[in-house]
């Protein structure tokens, strides 16, 4: 059996452009191997419907609905390797097993690395957040440490005064900020503090203090690190699909790489801003792209 389309990845991107195609009466592929990158995340926020939903139970109602449309197949496995075969494309997976689809949209996401901080990971999605418009409702009013090596913690800043006002600002032994930033952040009585972070520490995800290089500590309930996002799965040798300046897959509008046949939606594509909404609504686009696209083919 051929498949119309094979989807790699089972996130909110890869579900809902499973679940349109499932209901355009499209035979589709799903892998998923079942390793979501927000499971760490105690609940998700900003989608309609379902803000506060934790990752599990947004997991488990998507399933419910797509895999309620007979032409979709949940394939449980991690998909090693992809190669066009003539005008179908082949995907092969960890356990030898393989499958040919007429398109591909690869929805694999995103991976997350992290300074190498002790204390991070215990705290990660509990106290310790990336996303303010994820999680800084939750934080508001705390005190608050953001911690990021790059230039972009200006910006996070003056984003996270709306949240809360008691802010230190760690760039983690990198010099990222001018003066002019630096005083601008001082008038608005925003600690800046250029030493690296050498511990996280709380109790139960909480935190409660952050130790800097000269031994120091503050009090802190919370905060935000930037990490570095990457690609969590990439096909660009074999398939030599176009990369953004982000790394993501270069999409059009309607999620089309530069490889016919290929297409990509959520972090896999566009990779910032990493939010469930978007990647969900990128995979619908994608879907009808992938969708119109067969119909024409199918009326040569």
């Amino acid at each position: 059996m051929t498949y119309d389309c094979a989807i790699i990845g089972g996130g909110p991107a890869g579900l809902n452009a499973a679940l349109v195609l499932g209901r355009a009466r499209r035979s589709v592929a799903l892998f998923d191997n079942s390793q979501p990158r927000n499971a760490v995340t105690h609940a998700s926020h900003g989608f309609i419907t379902r803000d506060g939903v934790t990752p599990a139970e947004f997991r488990r109602i998507a399933y419910e609905e797509v895999l309620g449309y007979p032409s979709v197949e949940l394939l449980p496995w991690e998909v090693t390797e992809i190669h066009r075969n003539d005008h179908r494309f082949v995907v092969v997976t960890s356990t030898g097993k393989q499958i040919e689809a007429r398109k591909l949209l690869i929805t694999t996401g995103l991976r997350e690395i992290f300074p190498d901080i002790p204390g991070l990971r215990d705290c990660y999605g509990t106290s310790l957040f990336s996303c303010p418009y994820c999680d800084g409702w939750e934080l508001r009013d705390q005190p608050l440490i953001v911690v990021s090596e790059n230039s972009g913690v200006f910006h996070m800043a003056k984003l996270l005064y709306t949240w809360s006002k008691d802010l230190v600002i760690c760039t983690n032994g990198h010099a990222v900020l001018d003066n002019d930033q630096k005083q601008l952040l001082k008038s608005r009585n925003i600690e800046v503090v250029e030493q690296a972070v050498t511990m996280f520490i709380g109790h139960e995800g909480k935190l409660r203090q952050v130790e800097f290089a000269d031994g120091t500590r503050i009090e802190r309930t919370g905060g935000f690190i930037t990490p570095e996002w990457k690609p969590k799965a990439s096909f660009q040798g074999s398939l030599g699909y176009e990369v953004n300046e982000f790394g993501g897959i270069a999409t059009n509008e309607w999620g089309k790489s530069s490889v016919p046949g290929v297409y990509a939606a959520g972090d896999a594509a566009y990779v910032m801003p990493s939010q469930l909404i978007f990647a969900a609504a990128g995979g619908s686009k994608a879907a009808i792209g992938i969708n119109m696209e067969l119909t024409e083919e199918d009326f040569v």
